[in-house]
């Protein structure tokens, strides 16, 4: 994976701009430690680090490809799974490649098809490809969003960037916020509406469009969007084409130059991209899977079952380790670790973010890191085949807002009551959850059950599953790691996306279509083992450890977090050891990351020297 940033402007001579896009390049230098590259000339400038992970000689970029008298150049980050067949098709129209990368593959492919060739594609991407001949910029972002991609629009210039910082890096950005980026981080965050950069004049391109600027303008297409249909396949012919895209899209995701490692909870869905993995590397003989679990020190001792954790992972992660003759490691993070470390996961998001939650994972992928650069990750299953409890409680269903922030009310009283007036959080709660459901693609004639959990499945793919690829991004390219996302192949959402809620809850169980394709690749036990999210730590140490540190802000009268806060709330929180009953966003976020979470926001105040305007 790589990160690309560049300059488009004009009236500018972007020759005598080099200093800008180099400290925007250095930036990303941890999402590309390995190379960097940039092209600049009056009107364009782009610029690229890499992380090599195909074709060492073959893939560097800015990429140049001449055609017919033109010239194009691209910066791409991201992984196409499909490159030895559009490799094939293109020479049979008469194309020719230098190397074997997936980059020239892509970037042929525009020369081919123009604005058209994102449908050929199957992979994660973000990509800018300057037309020379035609003085056009085009952008384009892969159907789920699994590869971020930002930018800016001011007088003469759109400026882009695979993250936030490269663009803050530009003179002409500044670290802004109004009333929508204050309700972001309120009501939304550590989640974000799709399409907002948070930063007053970001805009994040959203996943399914491409971008077009030239001196005409700027224009935004939608390429791919989910479209529902009824299904028509049997259980039994469903069960097997849920199966062959499964094993597929695995196998696919395998390619590399470089050797390739699983992240492996003993849960379904890591449990079964491990047991895919390692039968596709022996049999191509090579070697044996490395696996890779995380946990907190403590845990086997402080340890609380719950309905989101109903038991531990240590022993079913052994049990699928030896069944898929993995080598396996274990890592296991001290919770001083956790705490150290919030700022680091706001320096890796440019936001706040899910506290320990996103920092373990960044620990998790450092470590990682160490011996591997690309790994391979479930996540995003439980979005798509119906996973989380959400999907089958009458309270969230009914609950008329995301279902993740069901407890708005007892969170926005932390906050000071005028500035509540002024940005009106709730409302804007409101209005994004309705913009949503007003997104829904219906399908006609369909019953009220099918209908409401249609949007339950819309609002998870486009609103939560966004949350948890921004994490998997962010935290794993900040350590130089590379984590593939096989469940987000765009086939397997869009053939899921239609089979009816009776059907994916195959067997009465939670994502029952998933585990009957799955029957015969794991250990039974695991097959059918319930839900167990990514582990938290419950050692009340990393209470104790945050309760403090925001204490040290609560003492602190410049700290900028009291521009925000009921100090008197926050102070009551802090005296005893109380807890929300369901967490307040997502399934693991309960009091200690609450203050994590308040924590992480006065980081990005003072570090980033934010500045509040209305």
């Amino acid at each position: 994976m790589c990160g690309i940033a560049g300059w488009i402007d004009w009236e500018r001579d972007l020759t005598r701009q080099r200093n800008v896009l180099e400290q925007m390049q250095e930036t990303m230098k941890l999402r590309g430690p390995n190379e960097s590259g940039e092209w600049i000339r009056e009107d364009v400038g782009l610029v690229h680090r890499r992380l090599i992970v195909i074709d060492p000689e073959g893939g560097q970029q800015p990429m140049i490809k001449k055609k017919n008298g033109n010239t194009y150049v691209m910066v791409y980050n991201g992984e196409l799974y499909n490159s030895s067949e559009l490799r094939k098709k293109l020479k049979q129209h008469g194309y020719s490649f230098q190397g074997h990368s997936d980059t020239e593959v892509l970037l042929t492919s525009y020369i081919k098809w123009g604005e058209e060739c994102v449908k050929h594609l199957n992979g994660i991407y973000a990509f800018g490809i300057w037309d020379v001949g035609r003085k056009k910029l085009y952008m384009a972002r892969d159907r789920i969003g699994v590869k971020p991609l930002f930018y800016s629009r001011f007088g003469s210039s759109l400026v882009f960037a695979s993250e936030l910082k490269s663009l803050l890096a530009h003179p002409k950005i500044e670290a802004k916020i109004g009333r929508e980026g204050l309700a972001e981080i309120l009501a939304i965050g550590p989640g974000r509406t799709p399409g907002h950069g948070v930063f007053k004049g970001i805009e994040e391109l959203k996943p399914g469009y491409y971008l077009v600027y030239d001196q005409h303008g700027l224009c935004k297409e939608k390429y791919w969007e989910l479209e529902s249909k009824p299904h028509q396949d049997s259980t039994e012919e469903t069960i097997k084409k849920v199966r062959e895209l499964f094993v597929d899209t695995v196998q696919r995701q395998l390619v590399s130059d470089v050797p390739i490692c699983t992240l492996l909870s003993g849960g379904l869905d890591s449990s079964a991209i491990t047991a895919v993995a390692s039968n596709a590397l022996q049999e191509a003989e090579k070697g044996q899977l490395h696996s890779y679990s995380v946990d907190y020190e403590g845990n086997d001792e402080h340890f609380e079952a719950n309905e989101f954790q109903p038991d531990p992972d240590s022993k079913w992660i052994g049990l699928m380790s030896d069944y898929a003759s993995t080598k396996h490691h274990d890592i296991v993070l001290p919770n001083s670790q956790l705490v150290e470390a919030l700022k680091e996961g706001v320096y890796a998001r440019d936001l706040p973010g899910m506290a320990d939650i996103d920092v373990s994972l960044y620990l998790f992928c450092k470590k990682i890191e160490q011996d591997f650069t690309v790994a391979v990750s479930g996540e995003c299953a439980d979005e798509i085949f119906g996973g989380y409890p959400w999907y089958h409680r009458a309270e969230a269903l009914q609950a008329n807002t995301f279902p993740w922030s069901r407890r708005i009310d007892d969170r926005l009283q932390i906050f000071d009551s005028e500035l509540l007036k002024e940005v009106k959080p709730s409302k804007y709660l409101d209005q994004r959850y309705q913009e949503a459901l007003d997104e829904v693609p219906r399908l006609p004639g369909e019953d009220a059950k099918n209908a409401k959990m249609r949007e339950m499945f819309y609002l998870n793919l486009t609103r939560w599953m966004p949350v948890l690829l921004d994490r998997k991004d962010r935290m794993s390219m900040y350590t130089s790691l590379e984590v593939r996302v096989p469940f987000c192949d765009h086939r397997l959402v869009e053939y899921v996306w239609n089979i009816p809620w009776e059907m994916k809850n195959y067997g009465g169980m939670r994502k029952g279509i998933l585990r009957a394709a799955l029957k015969g690749l794991l250990p039974e036990d695991i097959r059918t083992r319930p839900k167990n999210p990514y582990p938290k730590t419950f050692d009340p140490a990393y209470f104790e450890a945050t309760r403090s540190w925001l204490l040290d802000i609560l003492n602190n009268p410049n700290a900028p977090l009291h521009d925000l806060i009921d100090q008197d709330t926050v102070r009551q929180f802090t005296k005893v050891d109380q807890d929300f009953d369901i967490p307040w966003f997502g399934q693991l976020m309960r009091l200690p990351q609450l203050f994590a979470y308040l924590i992480q926001i006065n980081i990005w105040l003072e570090e980033y020297n934010i500045q509040i305007l209305f």
